[in-house]
């Protein structure tokens, strides 16, 4: 039979002066449930030892939760925060062309993504002087391109927001511009009565920038703000 080695009188008093010593310590008192399960024997079954076995497993799958929602709430205010920014720099400019070089550049930027493109849907001549001044962040489209480019069918209206992973990058949307965009978000633009819709593209090389299935409200918002302050530019 295994001796056990006896405790020193010096250990003895400081753990009775100090119980809370090995109380706070799990692995501890993990220890002590277990040498205790031991000397009761294979024959007996400890109810309360499992009863505190299975609220340690439910206290652990808390505190994983926990973390997860900490996680997610500074990621949400994170992303709350780029988004307040761009803004603010969005309606900084004070002329449509300083807007646009804007949009694929500090705003861009800000948003952490690759590359923007706003596509106009027009029946006008799409070889427009004035638009290719503005370089390829403007992109004009016949009516109809925007369901086409959605893959939407039917009569509804597509989502506002559209998040997916591309496997190769639309020529005329993102052209030559050096980037292998690989993840994308869509937001559709309501630009007034009278004109036909618009939509704000923002490129990803990171395929799991965007992907079906993250939170759209942020997106929405820039949205909205956005399709306002084109509604005042083409008026």
């Amino acid at each position: 039979m295994k001796k056990t080695a006896a405790l020193t009188d010096g250990v003895r008093e400081q753990l009775i002066a100090q119980p809370e010593t090995i109380l706070d310590d799990l692995d501890v008192m993990r220890a002590l449930v277990s040498a205790n399960e031991r000397a009761m024997g294979a024959n007996i079954v400890d109810m309360r030892g499992i009863a505190m076995e299975r609220l340690e497993k439910r206290l652990d799958r808390l505190e994983d939760t926990h973390r997860g929602v900490i996680a997610a709430a500074y990621e949400n205010l994170a992303g709350m925060n780029l988004i307040h920014r761009a803004i603010l720099r969005m309606l900084d400019p004070a002329d449509f062309e300083a807007f646009m070089q804007d949009l694929d550049g500090e705003v861009a930027d800000i948003l952490r993504v690759d590359c923007v493109r706003l596509v106009l849907e027009t029946k006008q001549d799409q070889e427009n002087p004035a638009v290719q001044k503005l370089g390829k962040v403007l992109i004009t489209a016949p009516p109809g391109f925007l369901r086409t480019y959605l893959n939407h069918k039917g009569n509804s209206e597509p989502r506002q927001v559209s998040l997916r992973q591309l496997s190769e990058q639309d020529e005329k949307v993102f052209g030559d511009s050096g980037f292998w965009i690989r993840s994308e978000a869509c937001i559709r633009l309501d630009l007034g009565q009278g004109r036909l819709p618009g939509m704000l593209i923002m490129g990803a090389e990171d395929p799991h920038q965007f992907k079906s299935g993250q939170g759209t409200d942020l997106l929405s918002f820039f949205g909205g703000v956005f399709e306002r302050s084109m509604r005042r530019w083409l008026s």
